[in-house]
């Protein structure tokens, strides 16, 4: 196994990544960052970015990440293309492992490995991804404006994409497979009270109709067996989100559904160290701002306790 040290080690790429390391490059500590298996994270899969500040007329969400990488790579960041596979936070340096096959030791680690949105699974959804079928309605929500949608879902994050919705769109459907709603009691108020909003209880999608953009929804009611459809031109899934923090669990405090905690207002994880930036810690908000913002904030406590670690040694 290959071995080498740096100074600032930075696991993904997307906002939370890059913007880490555009800070910790003009910082001048020579970040090195790894992409992950998803190089550029969720926003990929974005055909349109509308709502992040600095482009008026929206931005293609890969196009958006090439720019970020190259505005790191300006401020020499090494940008490689490989994946953490597991790392040691018992001692100090801290170690990570690349591909099973290099071992990087680093004084500074930057976890920017983001979340993962849950999906159904269906063909049809892989499919239209993209092109009607989302997983965030804050994102993308805007692009339905004044079109019918679905929603699938019965838990808060479901609730909540149904009611911002309902504000811009004459009908929502919420599909849930029970015969009740997961969500809060304060959410499912306001989904039973919102007038545009049909609930199609016990429902379950078989399929998400439509060749080039989403055309309707074959839906199937799992206590009649009866197969029906509804016309809606964009399905969001909101199944839950899981954050890619599984190498880390034996090393940094998480909370019930994997999310790295931090130490309130910082970035700074459990570990002395290792910080953490965007949707890894981050269950609330899940924006490709927000995620950036946490990004310069973990370059700039990596920055300082880099500088405390040398004036001990000094």
């Amino acid at each position: 196994m290959t071995k080498e040290e740096v100074k600032v080690l930075i696991i993904g790429s997307g906002p939370a990544g890059y913007t880490a390391a555009i800070y910790a490059a003009r910082a001048g500590l020579k970040p090195v960052l790894y992409t992950g298996g998803e190089p550029g994270g969720q926003l990929t899969t974005t055909n349109d970015v509308e709502n992040f500040p600095g482009y008026p007329d929206g931005i293609n969400g890969p196009e958006m990440m090439m720019q970020l990488q190259k505005q790191a790579e300006r401020f020499e960041t090494d940008v490689r293309y490989g994946v953490v596979t597991s790392a040691d936070f018992s001692g100090y340096p801290h170690k990570a492992i690349v591909d099973d096959s290099h071992e990087v030791t680093a004084h500074a680690v930057i976890i920017a490995t983001g979340a993962s949105a849950k999906y159904l699974g269906l063909e049809s959804e892989k499919k239209l991804n993209g092109k009607g079928v989302s997983a965030c309605a804050i994102c993308d929500g805007f692009f339905y404006k004044g079109l019918n949608v679905a929603v699938v879902g019965g838990g808060d994050s479901a609730a909540e994409e149904a009611t911002y919705l309902a504000n811009l769109c004459p009908k929502v459907y919420l599909i849930v497979r029970r015969d009740e709603l997961r969500a809060s009691t304060i959410m499912q108020k306001r989904v039973l009270n919102t007038p545009n909003i049909e609930v199609l209880w016990n429902s379950e999608t078989k399929e998400i109709l439509g060749e080039d953009k989403v055309e309707g929804v074959k839906l199937l009611n799992n206590k009649t067996n009866e197969e029906y459809t509804i016309d809606v031109e964009g399905f969001f899934v909101a199944i839950g989100h899981k954050p890619n923090t599984e190498i880390f669990k034996n090393y940094l405090e998480t909370d019930e559904t994997g999310y790295l905690k931090v130490v309130p207002g910082t970035s700074k994880t459990s570990i002395e160290g290792v910080f953490v930036a965007g949707d890894a810690a981050d269950k609330v908000y899940r924006q490709a701002i927000t995620a950036a913002g946490t990004g310069c904030m973990s370059a700039l406590d990596a920055e300082k306790f880099l500088a405390a670690k040398e004036m001990e040694m000094a």
